[in-house]
């Protein structure tokens, strides 16, 4: 998938370029010396950093079970919406060895204080019939033996729930019901009835039954990469392009930015979330792939050229245009210019040209070494 959207990625920004390309052949020419020309036009510029992810819920959850057994019943089904505390699964339980050991010695405890109780008992009985136990002695061995009676029938109970999923004598069984966390729409589901069901411990992740999501609170989640990254801030405007909706421009703003980079085949990523606008007009769906791209800065209506036409001195401290020499057979003429914003195509022209004077194209091999 990742490889996906980082094509995807590679596609926009040729996509890019070839616009950029085609929006200066309208204002190409040929000086009559045979040099290409192009004159500096007026326009936009913007300063940006691509972000490669795809649109997801701000909070997914995912459904899983506290006790192992079987699934008894599914009551949802892909794309319900569900509201908090809904049933979603009822889970039969299935008891582990430890926990059948655990009831049969707990049995086996309850047996032994009800036969004691009840020897206890009896025995204080006949010793208040021939005058040697006190009333409120005999009180206290009944109380101790009616205690032992109802702890013995807690633990029977208790063994039959855990070994059959039900409770000796109740005209119902009693089952495990897996409760919707939160309201949203059903993402997935991964059991049918009669799956068995792995419980979430501390030790094991457990079975996932299902994913439940808010589909009216989504966010675009991607990865910026480290040359980037310390150019962008939270609350920069955002840009999104959605893959499978070429057409439907979404906003937003920079929410978050990791810490902490993350590598991806040799690459040093962060990971950022970008908040999307409300009200726009576009339905979203979890999981579309797109690109975002965060402004760091804009400008509008400056003088500009492609960035290809610019040549630096040795020492990169100036920068320099060839203007058309004067005369035939005339050679170009360097000018200084003073370079503002670039997007990477273009560059702003702060000082040195305005909009029309045209600037020589010299072929891709004379570039860098004409002076």
């Amino acid at each position: 998938m990742r490889k996906v959207v980082k094509l995807l990625a590679v596609l926009v920004v040729i996509a890019g370029a070839v616009g950029g390309i085609y929006a200066w052949v309208g204002s190409r020419s040929t000086d009559p010396n045979g040099f290409k020309l192009v004159a500096a036009e007026l326009g936009s510029i913007t300063e940006k950093a691509l972000a490669v992810g795809q649109i997801e819920p701000r909070e997914k959850f995912q459904i899983k079970s506290k006790v192992s057994g079987i699934v008894k019943r599914a009551h949802v089904e892909v794309g319900d919406l569900v509201r908090p505390g809904d049933a979603l699964f009822e889970i039969a339980p299935d008891p582990t060895p430890q926990e059948l050991l655990s009831v049969d010695h707990g049995l086996r405890s309850a047996e032994a204080s009800y036969e004691k109780a009840r020897a206890d008992y009896q025995r204080g009985q006949e010793l208040q019939g021939d005058g040697l136990l006190s009333k409120g002695d005999l009180d206290a061995l009944r109380e101790s033996f009616e205690l032992a009676t109802v702890a013995l029938e807690q633990a029977q109970d208790n063994r039959e729930l855990t070994r059959q999923g039900r409770v000796t004598g109740a005209t119902t069984k009693v089952e495990t019901t897996i409760l919707a966390p939160a309201a949203g729409t059903v993402l997935s589901r991964a059991v049918n009835p009669g799956d068995p069901v792995v419980p979430l411990t501390s030790y094991q992740p457990g079975t996932e039954l299902a994913s439940v999501a808010d589909m009216t609170d989504l966010i675009f989640k991607g990865t910026v990469d480290e040359i980037d990254v310390g150019k962008v801030a939270i609350g920069m405007p955002c840009r999104i392009k959605v893959g499978a909706l070429p057409d439907k421009p979404v906003t937003g703003k920079l929410s978050r930015i990791a810490p902490q980079a993350q590598k991806d085949e040799g690459a040093t990523l962060f990971d950022v979330e970008v908040e999307l606008d409300p009200g726009q007009d576009v339905v979203l769906r979890a999981g579309y792939s797109a690109n975002a791209e965060i402004v760091i800065r804009e400008k509008h209506d400056v003088v500009m050229i492609p960035e290809r036409l610019i040549v630096f001195s040795d020492d990169g401290a100036e920068s320099f245009v060839e203007r058309p020499g004067e005369g035939e057979k005339a050679e170009p003429v360097k000018v200084a210019v003073k370079l503002g914003l670039s997007d990477g195509l273009n560059v702003e022209i702060e000082e040195g040209l305005a909009v029309g004077d045209q600037v020589v194209q010299r072929p891709p091999r004379e570039v860098g070494s004409i002076f």
